[in-house]
């Protein structure tokens, strides 16, 4: 073993040595510590040296005069002869370098050991080192996703879930502009995420054209758990739903299958009991209109509510009309109001006649008002079917502007465009 410089230098202010008795040097003679000296040499050797203390092996003496069990320090070397005090003259001839106290019994460096050589691997390359152009072709580079960016475009080529989507017809510029929609769609991975829900909406009945229109609309059914998008089908079936009517369902409302069985269920329930629909008929009008059960009750009650108690329709009246023209439920309340204002107070038409023709609470007001005045120009205004010259209420706002002129008012499109200016 090796000691550094000073701790020797301790050691020869502390150590007593006995010298060789009548020119003999006796062999592994111990030198003589002193047990408080040999405390103050250990922590000095802890304080060091960095906390490392060695073994306490005793100090040897041996023909070379190395010094063992001291401190173990590998990088520090003994370059030149050490000065010993006058009183350890002997001890100062005896002390040789460290390399020719190695010489003979020399331990072999870790680098040295085979099994060590073959964990370390191949050496590193320096980033410096040049290199041939053969080498630099064959060396191939990973292509990273950028750290972030403000539009889906940079990570399509990186992102095979990104490029299948695309492929499918998914709008991707819709979907950046949705909050953390594009993030989420950057983590999921094709073969675990989206192609089993792809082949589970295919099963369904929905068509491969129609699954963009569907992952755009609603891109959070790719992070849906499949078992419970199994049940909420299940559940439309045992309702009598037929599958071709699910699938249409699913690409008329996406978000229908995002609910849970419970919220369906209360859905169909109350439907059924507020309007009084035997159980065909709130099929009916489900599939017809399936958001119904995506969105919130409260418009469809303050709606019915208003044909009750605002237009004066009854019951009956209302059932009739919302299972004609479902998007009566869900129509802008103020929109509904100002056409049936103009229509019964302005046109003089009754309850009971808008009833039979429901659709025309859900036409254009501005459409319906200037046929009305350039019926009313021409004379022809007559919106009671017990009159001649009757004119119904849905041929006044379904029909286009030719066959309007020509079958019902009797006149050119040139003389209504010449009327509309005059507005």
């Amino acid at each position: 073993m090796y000691c550094c410089q000073r701790c020797i230098r301790m050691l020869l202010g502390n150590v007593s040595v006995h010298p060789p008795r009548n020119g003999v040097t006796l062999p592994q003679q111990h030198l003589s510590i002193h047990t408080t000296t040999r405390k103050n040499v250990l922590s000095s050797h802890f304080i060091l040296h960095g906390g490392r203390i060695q073994p306490r092996i005793p100090l040897v003496r041996s023909r070379v005069g190395t010094l063992q069990g001291l401190c173990d320090s590998a990088a520090v070397k003994i370059s030149h002869q050490i000065k010993p005090s006058d009183n350890d003259d002997t001890l100062a001839r005896n002390i040789v370098p460290y390399e020719q106290a190695q010489t003979t019994s020399r331990k072999p460096h870790l680098t040295e050991i085979p099994a060590l050589l073959e964990l370390e691997g191949e050496p590193r390359l320096s980033p410096l080192e040049e290199i041939s152009n053969e080498e630099a072709v064959q060396i191939i580079v990973p292509h990273a996703l950028p750290p972030s960016s403000n539009s889906l475009r940079a990570y399509v080529d990186q992102s095979e879930t990104l490029s299948k989507l695309v492929q499918l017809g998914v709008d991707l510029w819709r979907l950046e502009q949705r909050r953390n929609v594009g993030s989420m769609l950057v983590r999921l991975d094709f073969e675990a995420d989206v192609a089993p829900r792809l082949l589970f909406l295919n099963d369904l009945g929905v068509q491969d054209h129609q699954l963009g229109h569907i992952i755009t609309t609603n891109p959070f059914i790719l992070t849906e758990d499949l078992d419970n998008l199994k049940a909420r089908v299940s559940y439309l079936k045992s309702k009598m739903f037929s599958a071709e009517s699910v699938a249409s369902m699913v690409q008329k409302a996406p978000y229908l299958l995002n609910f849970s069985v419970k919220r369906l269920d209360n859905r169909l329930g109350f439907y059924q009991e507020s309007l009084a629909l035997n159980p065909a008929k709130t099929r009916d009008l489900i599939t017809r209109l399936p958001r119904l059960l995506c969105g919130s009750l409260e418009p469809v009650k303050e709606n019915l509510k208003v044909y009750e108690l605002q237009f004066g329709f009854r019951k009956g009246e209302i059932q009739h009309m919302v299972t004609k023209v479902p998007k009566l439920l869900t129509a802008n309340k103020t929109k509904l109001t100002k056409i049936f204002d103009y229509m019964h107070n302005t046109m003089g038409i009754p309850q009971h006649l808008i009833s039979k023709f429901p659709q025309v609470l859900n036409s254009s007001f501005l459409r319906m008002k200037e046929r009305h005045l350039f019926l009313k120009y021409l004379g022809r205004a007559q919106y009671n079917p017990a009159e001649p010259n009757y004119i119904s209420l849905d041929r006044l706002v379904t029909l286009p502007d030719g066959e309007f002129c020509a079958s019902v008012a009797l006149a050119t499109v040139e003389d209504f465009e010449c009327f509309q200016k005059t507005l």
